[in-house]
């Protein structure tokens, strides 16, 4: 985090603007508004039967840079099994 971004205001008008971007973003792809939660309870499921795995703390989540959506996935590996 840089010094100057410590300073700017993150006006709710920025944040609802980036929701709304979201939101278009996922009606192009044909995705349902919910999807990273979806998939993310899909692999908790999946990835629960598995005790080398830590399911509690899958990460789902759909970025948005340089104009390319990116879906990032963590699956952590459970400490001492």
């Amino acid at each position: 985090m840089s010094i100057f971004n410590f300073f700017k205001r993150n006006s709710s008008a920025n944040k609802a603007k980036e929701r709304l971007m979201m939101v278009l973003s996922y009606e192009r792809k044909g995705l349902p508004p919910n999807f990273a939660d979806i998939l993310k309870d899909d692999l908790v499921s999946v990835f629960s039967k598995y005790p080398q795995f830590d399911s509690r703390n899958i990460e789902v989540e759909i970025k948005s840079e340089n104009d390319r959506d990116e879906l990032w996935i963590s699956i952590p590996f459970a400490n001492g099994r």
